[in-house]
């Protein structure tokens, strides 16, 4: 049987199409099993990626905590994670929250001192005071004598207990700042003007460190405070009356220093006199007293050879006493008393003046 050449034809045109459609499934196949494959290891990448951000280190001078959907995970000091490195679920499961426990922390008031900016206080480019303080924008205190005056304060801390510092406050500096404003209006109302600014500017700054101290531990801050700064002055407004004040109370403290200066040499001086005249009257008196000891003990140790002979004893003081009146005569006599009690007579021969010779003239 014989085939036409149509149907030849025909046959041929029908088995092309499929053979094409087979190759093209196969190359879109390839291409997709490629696709998918690089999917997968990006995919992978990507993972690998998310769970290796997970992980953090913390400082030698901090301290981190992991928040888990916004609650700490661990209890109490457990919680606490240490320097070094650490993995925790990326955000936004967790979070990390890193305290600085080593770090010395810083608070400044805001009440108290007249409006200016610490640029403007560094290039002395201060706005000058106006007519009186302005109270919508110039803080001040007031002092228990009912003056006016500005005082700031700066605070220095750590964090001693750094669970309660970051989740018992919705911001704990805040809450050290409001303290510290409060000590600063407190302490003032206590103090008089003159005692902040000069008289007692110890005591002041103690008072306001005290002050915030106790409000610390009242509200259980977790902090301690290493250092506190004051600075007080008074209005701008009054400088100059207060200036002449100040120099006042400079003069009169001089006075009564220079005062006092004399008045501590006068009694230096009295008091080294008395000292002087005291110890010489004490050894006077010793010497005194010794010489009518001394005195004292010559007559009694004499008390008994004037017992034994009384007359012998006499006349040898007598000799004794005449010796030293006597002391610069050439020649002593001494004529003891008679056995008979008569007395002796002395008698002295005295020659005649020799004549003095006559002179020629004379007649």
């Amino acid at each position: 049987m014989s085939h036409k050449p149509e149907d030849h034809q025909s046959v041929s045109s029908g088995a092309a199409p499929g053979t094409a459609e087979d190759a093209g499934s196969r190359a879109l196949a390839e291409a997709l099993g490629s696709s998918f494959a690089i999917v997968k290891i990006v995919m992978g990448l990507m993972v690998a990626a998310f769970f290796a951000s997970g992980f953090f280190t913390v400082g030698p001078q901090e301290k981190a905590v992991i928040l888990r959907f916004g609650q700490p995970v661990g209890a109490g000091s457990k919680a606490l994670l240490t320097a070094g490195l650490h993995w925790s679920l990326p955000y936004p499961i967790d979070e990390v929250v890193r305290i600085p426990i080593t770090e010395i922390q810083k608070a400044s008031s805001n009440t108290g001192w007249y409006l200016t900016s610490p640029e403007a206080e560094l290039s002395g480019a201060e706005a000058p005071p106006g007519a009186s303080l302005n109270p919508a924008v110039d803080g001040y205190v007031l002092t228990a004598d009912r003056n006016i005056l500005h005082t700031r304060a700066t605070l220095y801390y750590h964090i001693e207990d750094p669970i309660r510092f970051v989740f018992d406050f919705a911001s704990a500096s805040n809450t050290v700042q409001n303290a510290l404003n409060n000590a600063l209006l407190f302490t003032a109302a206590r103090f008089n003007v003159d005692d902040i600014l000069t008289r007692d500017v110890a005591g002041f700054h103690d008072a306001v460190l005290g002050r915030v101290s106790a409000l610390a531990d009242r509200a259980q801050l977790g902090i301690v405070i290493d250092q506190i700064e004051v600075q007080s002055i008074p209005p701008r407004q009054l400088q100059p009356v207060f200036a002449q004040v100040t120099t006042a109370r400079e003069n009169r403290n001089k006075l009564l220093n220079e005062a006092h200066t004399y008045e501590n040499q006068v009694l230096n001086q009295s008091g080294a006199q008395a000292t002087s005249i005291t110890n010489a009257a004490a050894a006077e008196s010793a010497r005194a007293l010794e010489s009518l000891n001394a005195e004292a003990k010559r007559f009694t140790d004499l008390l008994p050879q004037y017992r034994v002979n009384p007359g012998l004893f006499e006349q040898q003081a007598l000799v004794q006493a005449l010796g030293q009146v006597f002391t610069n005569v050439q020649d002593k006599i001494y004529l003891p008393q008679r056995i008979d009690g008569k007395p002796r007579e002395l008698r002295l021969l005295l020659n005649r003046e020799p004549p003095q010779p006559k002179s020629a003239a004379a007649p």
